[in-house]
Protein backbone atom coordinates (compact mmCIF):
# COMPACT_ATOMS: atom_id res chain seq x y z
CA UNK A 1 0.00 0.00 0.00
CA UNK A 2 2.62 2.37 0.67
CA UNK A 3 4.24 1.81 -2.32
CA UNK A 4 1.15 3.10 -4.56
CA UNK A 5 1.21 6.74 -2.45
CA UNK A 6 3.36 8.27 -4.28
CA UNK A 7 1.71 7.29 -7.82
CA UNK A 8 -1.14 8.38 -5.98
CA UNK A 9 0.40 11.55 -5.54
CA UNK A 10 1.99 12.14 -9.21
CA UNK A 11 -1.57 11.48 -10.18
CA UNK A 12 -3.53 13.91 -8.48
CA UNK A 13 -0.59 16.71 -8.91
CA UNK A 14 -0.97 18.84 -11.66
CA UNK A 15 1.29 17.28 -14.18
CA UNK A 16 4.32 19.86 -15.52
CA UNK A 17 3.40 19.26 -18.62
CA UNK A 18 -0.12 20.33 -18.64
CA UNK A 19 1.43 23.45 -16.43
CA UNK A 20 2.18 25.79 -19.46
CA UNK A 21 1.44 26.70 -22.99
CA UNK A 22 2.81 24.39 -25.18
CA UNK A 23 5.88 24.78 -27.26
CA UNK A 24 5.51 26.48 -30.73
CA UNK A 25 5.38 23.39 -34.06
CA UNK A 26 6.83 26.29 -36.38
CA UNK A 27 9.44 28.68 -36.17
CA UNK A 28 6.80 31.44 -36.10
CA UNK A 29 2.90 31.78 -37.39
CA UNK A 30 2.36 35.64 -39.03
CA UNK A 31 -1.14 36.71 -37.89
CA UNK A 32 -3.40 36.83 -41.58
CA UNK A 33 -5.46 39.49 -40.43
CA UNK A 34 -7.77 39.71 -42.78
CA UNK A 35 -8.79 36.12 -41.87
CA UNK A 36 -13.04 35.95 -41.06
CA UNK A 37 -12.14 33.27 -38.33
CA UNK A 38 -10.21 33.49 -35.73
CA UNK A 39 -10.17 31.83 -32.27
CA UNK A 40 -7.30 32.38 -29.38
CA UNK A 41 -4.97 34.26 -32.05
CA UNK A 42 -4.78 35.14 -35.79
CA UNK A 43 -5.01 32.71 -38.48
CA UNK A 44 -1.19 31.86 -39.79
CA UNK A 45 -0.42 33.66 -42.99
CA UNK A 46 1.04 31.33 -45.84
CA UNK A 47 5.34 31.18 -45.73
CA UNK A 48 5.34 32.29 -49.39
CA UNK A 49 3.44 35.55 -48.46
CA UNK A 50 5.53 36.14 -45.19
CA UNK A 51 8.17 39.03 -45.38
CA UNK A 52 10.71 41.18 -43.10
CA UNK A 53 7.98 43.78 -42.76
CA UNK A 54 6.11 41.25 -40.63
CA UNK A 55 8.59 41.23 -38.09
CA UNK A 56 9.12 45.55 -38.15
CA UNK A 57 7.25 48.09 -36.49
CA UNK A 58 8.02 51.80 -36.32
CA UNK A 59 5.29 53.56 -34.54
CA UNK A 60 7.00 53.27 -30.83
CA UNK A 61 9.70 55.24 -32.49
CA UNK A 62 7.49 58.00 -33.08
CA UNK A 63 6.32 60.61 -29.95
CA UNK A 64 3.10 60.73 -29.90
CA UNK A 65 -0.05 63.54 -29.73
CA UNK A 66 -0.81 64.42 -25.65
CA UNK A 67 -3.06 67.06 -26.75
CA UNK A 68 -5.96 66.01 -24.92
CA UNK A 69 -7.89 66.04 -21.81
CA UNK A 70 -5.70 63.59 -19.84
CA UNK A 71 -2.04 64.55 -21.59
CA UNK A 72 -1.38 61.40 -23.01
CA UNK A 73 -0.93 59.37 -26.14
CA UNK A 74 -0.46 55.45 -26.02
CA UNK A 75 0.57 53.65 -29.02
CA UNK A 76 0.13 50.03 -29.50
CA UNK A 77 2.60 47.65 -30.39
CA UNK A 78 0.04 44.34 -30.44
CA UNK A 79 -0.22 41.95 -33.26
CA UNK A 80 -2.55 44.37 -34.69
CA UNK A 81 0.56 46.82 -35.87
CA UNK A 82 2.92 43.42 -35.70
CA UNK A 83 1.57 40.70 -37.46
CA UNK A 84 4.71 38.58 -36.73
CA UNK A 85 3.90 38.52 -32.82
CA UNK A 86 1.07 36.53 -33.33
CA UNK A 87 1.21 32.76 -31.16
CA UNK A 88 4.10 34.62 -29.72
CA UNK A 89 2.82 36.04 -26.29
CA UNK A 90 4.19 39.11 -26.05
CA UNK A 91 3.47 42.91 -26.94
CA UNK A 92 4.92 46.28 -26.16
CA UNK A 93 3.41 49.70 -25.76
CA UNK A 94 4.28 53.30 -25.89
CA UNK A 95 2.97 56.19 -23.29
CA UNK A 96 4.06 59.30 -24.02
CA UNK A 97 3.12 62.13 -21.20
CA UNK A 98 2.82 65.82 -21.13
CA UNK A 99 3.49 67.18 -17.67
CA UNK A 100 1.00 66.35 -15.32
CA UNK A 101 -0.21 64.09 -18.05
CA UNK A 102 -1.38 60.22 -17.10
CA UNK A 103 -2.65 57.12 -18.25
CA UNK A 104 -5.54 57.07 -16.45
CA UNK A 105 -6.88 53.85 -14.37
CA UNK A 106 -7.21 51.06 -15.86
CA UNK A 107 -6.32 47.18 -16.75
CA UNK A 108 -5.57 44.40 -19.08
CA UNK A 109 -6.93 41.01 -18.61
CA UNK A 110 -4.99 39.09 -20.71
CA UNK A 111 -1.24 40.18 -19.15
CA UNK A 112 0.27 41.11 -16.67
CA UNK A 113 3.23 44.49 -17.69
CA UNK A 114 6.44 45.82 -17.37
CA UNK A 115 7.10 48.90 -17.45
CA UNK A 116 10.55 51.20 -18.16
CA UNK A 117 11.04 54.78 -18.23
CA UNK A 118 12.64 56.27 -20.96
CA UNK A 119 12.48 60.02 -20.38
CA UNK A 120 11.53 62.21 -17.43
CA UNK A 121 9.97 60.81 -13.83
CA UNK A 122 6.50 58.99 -13.13
CA UNK A 123 4.51 57.63 -10.53
CA UNK A 124 3.14 54.29 -11.81
CA UNK A 125 1.30 52.40 -9.35
CA UNK A 126 -1.94 49.69 -9.31
CA UNK A 127 -4.63 48.10 -6.47
CA UNK A 128 -4.99 44.48 -5.56
CA UNK A 129 -8.51 42.93 -5.14
CA UNK A 130 -8.11 43.86 -1.56
CA UNK A 131 -7.43 47.30 -1.98
CA UNK A 132 -3.43 47.31 -1.20
CA UNK A 133 -2.53 50.12 -3.30
CA UNK A 134 1.26 49.77 -4.70
CA UNK A 135 3.20 52.13 -6.05
CA UNK A 136 6.94 53.69 -6.86
CA UNK A 137 8.30 57.16 -8.82
CA UNK A 138 10.45 56.04 -11.45
CA UNK A 139 13.40 57.52 -13.21
CA UNK A 140 15.19 56.79 -16.50
CA UNK A 141 15.68 53.08 -16.65
CA UNK A 142 13.38 52.10 -13.31
CA UNK A 143 11.09 49.59 -13.68
CA UNK A 144 8.13 48.13 -12.31
CA UNK A 145 5.63 45.24 -12.61
CA UNK A 146 1.83 44.88 -12.93
CA UNK A 147 0.11 41.63 -12.36
CA UNK A 148 -1.86 40.70 -14.93
CA UNK A 149 -6.00 41.90 -14.66
CA UNK A 150 -5.30 44.93 -11.89
CA UNK A 151 -6.24 48.79 -12.07
CA UNK A 152 -3.12 50.59 -12.86
CA UNK A 153 -1.94 53.98 -14.14
CA UNK A 154 0.94 56.36 -15.10
CA UNK A 155 1.13 60.02 -14.11
CA UNK A 156 4.06 62.12 -15.02
CA UNK A 157 5.18 63.77 -12.23
CA UNK A 158 7.88 65.71 -13.40
CA UNK A 159 8.31 69.39 -15.04
CA UNK A 160 9.07 68.03 -18.95
CA UNK A 161 7.28 64.81 -21.15
CA UNK A 162 8.12 61.64 -19.65
CA UNK A 163 7.97 58.50 -22.36
CA UNK A 164 7.14 54.92 -20.69
CA UNK A 165 7.68 51.36 -22.61
CA UNK A 166 5.18 49.06 -21.68
CA UNK A 167 5.55 45.39 -22.25
CA UNK A 168 3.03 42.33 -21.81
CA UNK A 169 2.95 38.80 -22.13
CA UNK A 170 0.38 38.67 -24.88
CA UNK A 171 0.45 39.82 -28.07
CA UNK A 172 -3.27 41.19 -27.39
CA UNK A 173 -3.30 42.17 -24.06
CA UNK A 174 -6.54 44.27 -24.15
CA UNK A 175 -7.31 47.27 -22.22
CA UNK A 176 -10.30 48.43 -19.79
CA UNK A 177 -10.20 51.96 -19.15
CA UNK A 178 -12.63 52.00 -15.85
CA UNK A 179 -13.84 55.53 -16.18
CA UNK A 180 -15.07 54.22 -19.29
CA UNK A 181 -16.67 51.43 -18.71
CA UNK A 182 -18.60 53.26 -15.66
CA UNK A 183 -19.22 56.50 -17.97
CA UNK A 184 -18.79 55.93 -21.31
CA UNK A 185 -20.70 52.23 -22.18
CA UNK A 186 -23.18 51.56 -24.86
CA UNK A 187 -25.67 51.55 -24.02
CA UNK A 188 -25.30 53.60 -20.66
CA UNK A 189 -25.44 52.07 -17.28
CA UNK A 190 -28.43 53.13 -15.43
CA UNK A 191 -27.74 56.17 -13.78
CA UNK A 192 -29.14 55.19 -10.53
CA UNK A 193 -27.05 52.10 -10.78
CA UNK A 194 -23.76 53.93 -10.81
CA UNK A 195 -25.26 57.31 -8.30
CA UNK A 196 -26.11 53.95 -5.52
CA UNK A 197 -22.51 52.18 -6.08
CA UNK A 198 -20.95 55.43 -5.91
CA UNK A 199 -22.79 56.49 -3.18
CA UNK A 200 -23.38 60.06 -4.84
CA UNK A 201 -26.62 61.73 -6.15
CA UNK A 202 -27.54 61.46 -9.63
CA UNK A 203 -26.46 65.13 -10.17
CA UNK A 204 -23.03 63.99 -10.06
CA UNK A 205 -23.35 61.44 -12.45
CA UNK A 206 -24.91 63.34 -15.05
CA UNK A 207 -22.19 65.62 -14.83
CA UNK A 208 -19.58 63.05 -14.95
CA UNK A 209 -21.42 61.42 -18.00
CA UNK A 210 -21.72 64.74 -19.52
CA UNK A 211 -18.26 66.05 -19.43
CA UNK A 212 -16.63 62.35 -19.73
CA UNK A 213 -14.31 62.16 -23.20
CA UNK A 214 -13.16 58.17 -23.79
Amino acid sequence: MLLIIPFIILFVLPHPSLSTDPDPLQDFCVADLNATVSVSGFPCKPISKVSADDFFFDGLSKEGNTNNPFGFALTLGNVLTLPGLNTLGLSMNRIDLAPGGMNPPHLHPRASEIVIVLKGKVLVGFVTVDNKYYHKVLRVGEVFIIPRALVHFQYNVGHKKAVVLAGFNSQLPGGVLVAGNLFASNPPIPVKILSKALLVNDDVINTIKSEFII
